[in-house]
């Protein structure tokens, strides 16, 4: 994926709408999950850096999905984490909480970084630091209305909830306002991985993506 643009990245993640946040506990279940849910439509992956060999995964997956997946790098905490997993392959880097120098790090690179924000003030300061879209989270503990009323006076800022999002409150999070939805366990369990139920992941993938495309409309 290296040769696809910042741009062509971010305009990826916001057409499917969908970033699937990947923890394993083996990092060969990662490749075959991620096959499973691009069945499906998400073309966003997360793989988070508390994964074992994260960034060997993320490095293989970015091999074998050429041109067809974004493979993020999730839970990175510093710029050293951060242009390791860049440097690795990663399409983007998700995270948990506001560091300006990761912001500055990816954009050194031309990579879409979402940095963690909770409040107006956070969100707003990552934006004016270079952040492509903002991570809300945790998102289920603010809602759909907190993404509509922080959208009010603050329209340029693109908003990606993360954080007990599902079938449930997805399109509510779209028609607030969402840009996308940063969607974990409601989509991939460890227990789904460790069955290998692929034909399960496919189904809530697709799922996931008729639900934000019913938001949308």
């Amino acid at each position: 994926m290296g040769t696809m643009s910042k741009h062509q990245r971010l305009h990826l993640i916001r057409e499917s709408g969908i970033i699937a946040i990947m923890r394993a506990n083996r990092s060969d279940q990662l490749v075959a999950a991620a096959e499973a849910i691009w069945a499906g439509g998400v073309q966003a992956i997360e793989v988070t850096m508390t994964t074992p060999g994260a960034l060997e995964v993320i490095a293989a997956a970015t091999e074998k999905f050429q041109g067809q997946v974004l493979f993020g790098a999730g839970s990175v905490l510093d710029p050293e984490t951060a242009r390791a997993a860049i440097l690795t392959g990663a399409d983007f880097v998700v995270a948990p909480t506001l560091n300006v120098e990761v912001i500055r790090l990816c954009n050194r690179y031309g990579v879409p970084v979402m940095p963690g924000c909770y409040t107006p003030t956070e969100a707003l300061t990552a934006w004016e630091a270079g952040a492509d879209m903002i991570k809300l989270f945790p998102a289920d503990a603010l809602g759909p209305k907190f993404v509509k009323a922080l959208l009010a006076p603050l329209p340029q800022l693109e908003i990606v909830p993360v954080g007990g999002v599902d079938l449930t409150n997805a399109a509510d999070f779209i028609r607030a306002g969402a840009a996308a939805l940063g969607v974990g366990s409601s989509l991939i369990t460890p227990s789904l991985l460790d069955a290998g139920d692929l034909a399960e992941l496919t189904r809530r993938a697709a799922a996931f993506i008729d639900v934000v495309k019913n938001g949308r409309e």
